[in-house]
């Protein structure tokens, strides 16, 4: 041993040891070349090279750990560093995170060794990634024993360990009888909290930290935006440029994720001003979200430019499965699958969420064959098995089609259970396509497996109200009114000077109401000029008088924006409407024909999709 160190002395000084060329390394190949060089040396058995080796190999691929863990496996006598580095491999997997403890117990029973805070620090963040409570408990007791539990590093870890396993009571009891509590024990505690959802407790946390940093800042916004409260994020946001931290690119991105959910394009406008300013470096997540952004707020040829002026940013898959996925929300098939083709040339390799994209391009395209072909090139050609999101696609590319048969046995051979979104597409298609027979037989399967799904009963009694069988409507009606439970109303909303405005189907709350329902009658009479004819079919009540059905269309939610638009807006300004649920038949006739007789181009995004309406045509012609 004593020749062993004297030669790494000596040549730890030259540019060309094996010591030295790990640091060239780029491959794990180039890496088991120099591994072999430190094998004939003898440098191996000293543990800084063997420190250096473990360092060098990317230890984020299951390759790189399981040759890291032969190399670990060859030394003598690994010292804590080289236990502890190899834990921390493992504790980033949960489903190699039952290696860190195995390591942790050899290292305390077998090596002689003493774990150190950096230990314990990798062991619970192990067990809150993969391991049951039982083993975080024990891990605990040891962390008691060597005199290790008030130490700040270990008690943040034991915070994230309950908080990752939800059991935020616990963490939060952990938080409150730490003495030593700093920042980083805030941020654990606070994203625990936003974690599970509970947005009251964590913004009560956040209102008691005496400091905050832009962690701290992120966390809460991203928390808002994963609740869905857009507005309360961007609210939070505009706060923090006010009177927090400068913001970094997690806060960009969560930013601009409630920007695109609210369609305010102004906002986002802003956003990437701030970014082309150089204040915050752009990479590839946030050109994600940009994309992401412009596409949901109507303006994907401007999503398609920054897309393909950022060439250096899309080495990696998010900014492509943003680019496609645009593409397919505003039913531009063909060029969500020449965008899938492109990076396919450029060896990006596609996920489960390029294949749900590209689906979704295929159903709103009417490409039943392509999207035949996507689906079953998942596992064939990328290994990826399809999950129950890309079953839905397809039973909605099938359903959408007509293709109700298909649709049905691609349910029955599905390899898990179907769900209530996947049973309610086929009804939806069913009712569109008018098939009562096979609608009727679904919405039992789904009544049976999902009591009380609202909207599987809606579904249901649209059918049913659609073919003039208002009997077995009114049953269906009065079992949803016996839960006590109601449909989500159709709600549309649209931003004017960075105001939003909401309207609920028969809206009369907002304060212009009286010159709303002045408007929307002027504006029914010009489109029946122009030759609107109200479809009647989309009254799902049992409405006998004509004028009665006429009134119930002019009031549903998309009307009475649009008309709020075409009021408070100058002559050829576009408007922009978001629709929570799908744009029914009638509200789509008809926008046709504001688009043409007010001479506007209208862009409405409902749940699926978005149609641009110009010149009294919309971009999804007729099929959506």
């Amino acid at each position: 041993m004593r020749r062993c160190y004297s030669t790494f002395k000596r040549q730890s000084n030259s540019n060309h040891t094996p010591i030295a060329l790990l640091d060239s390394c780029k491959s794990i190949q180039q890496t088991k070349q120099a591994h072999a060089q430190l094998i004939t040396t003898g440098l191996i058995l000293h543990p800084i090279p063997a420190n250096k080796l473990l360092k060098t190999l990317d230890l984020a691929s299951s390759a790189s750990i399981s040759y890291a863990h032969q190399v670990f496996d060859q030394i003598p006598f690994p010292d804590c560093f080289l236990y502890n580095t190899m834990i921390n491999a493992h504790s980033l997997s949960p489903t190699s995170s039952h290696n860190s403890l195995i390591l942790f117990r050899s290292m305390v029973r077998g090596s002689g060794l003493l774990p150190n805070r950096y230990t314990f620090v990798f062991v619970f963040k192990a067990c809150g990634n993969g391991l049951g409570v039982l083993e975080g408990e024990q891990i605990r007791v040891h962390a008691i024993k060597f005199g290790l539990e008030n130490n700040v590093f270990v008690t943040n870890a034991l915070i994230g360990m309950y908080a990752n396993w939800g059991l935020v009571e616990e963490a939060r009891r952990m938080f409150d009888w730490s003495v030593n509590r700093d920042l980083y024990s805030w941020n654990i505690m606070l994203g625990g909290y936003v974690g599970t959802g509970d947005m009251v407790q964590a913004m009560d946390l956040f209102d008691e930290m005496c400091e905050r940093d832009v962690v701290s800042w992120s966390t809460i916004i991203a928390g808002y935006v994963q609740v869905g409260c857009f507005m309360e994020a961007l609210d939070l946001f505009h706060k923090m440029l006010q009177t927090g931290p400068k913001p970094n690119e997690f806060t960009l991105v969560s930013a601009l994720a409630a920007c695109a959910n609210l369609v305010a394009l102004d906002q986002g406008r802003w956003i990437h001003v701030y970014l082309d300013k150089g204040e915050i470096k752009m990479n590839e997540q946030v050109l994600a979200s940009l994309i992401d952004m412009y596409s949901k707020c109507g303006e994907i040829e401007f999503a398609s430019k920054i897309f393909h002026y950022e060439r250096g940013l899309k080495r990696k898959v998010w900014p492509w499965n943003a680019m496609i996925g645009g593409f397919a929300m505003h039913g531009k098939s063909k060029e969500a699958i020449d965008t899938f083709e492109q990076m396919k040339i450029k060896r990006v390799s596609p996920n489960k969420v390029t294949f749900i994209a590209l689906l979704n391009a295929c159903s709103h395209g009417n490409m039943v064959h392509k999207g035949r072909g996507y689906f079953e090139s998942m596992a064939s050609s990328y290994g990826i098995e399809p999950e129950i999101e890309h079953y839905g696609c397809m039973v909605d590319l099938l359903g959408r089609t007509g293709l109700l048969k298909e649709a049905e046995e691609v349910i029955s051979n599905m390899p898990m259970a179907p769900d209530a979104a996947i049973w309610g597409a086929l009804l939806g298609a069913c009712r569109i396509h008018k098939d009562m027979k096979r609608g009727e037989r679904v919405g039992k399967v789904l009544k049976d497996l999902h009591s009380n799904h609202i909207g599987c009963h809606v579904l249901l009694s649209n059918i049913y109200s659609a073919s003039g069988r208002w009997n077995e409507a009114n049953i269906v009606r009065k079992k949803i009114e016996v839960t006590g439970r109601k449909k989500t109303p159709g709600c549309s909303s649209i931003e004017l000077n960075g105001v939003f405005h909401q309207f609920l189907v028969g809206d009369r709350s907002h304060p212009q109401t009286k010159q709303l329902y002045s408007f929307l009658e002027e504006m029914t009479v010009k489109l029946k000029i122009a030759g609107y004819v109200p479809e009647f079919g989309e009254v799902l009540l049992d409405i006998v008088d004509e004028e009665d059905k006429e009134t119930a269309l002019s009031k549903h939610s998309e009307k009475l924006a649009i008309a709020f638009g075409l009021m408070n807006t100058a002559p050829g300004t576009p408007i922009r409407i978001v629709k929570n649920l799908r744009v029914c038949g009638d509200c789509h006739q008809a926008t046709k024909f504001i688009s043409k007789v007010y001479d506007r181009e209208i862009i409405v995004r409902d749940r699926i999709r978005f149609h641009h309406f110009k010149d009294g045509i919309c971009s999804c012609k007729d099929y959506w």
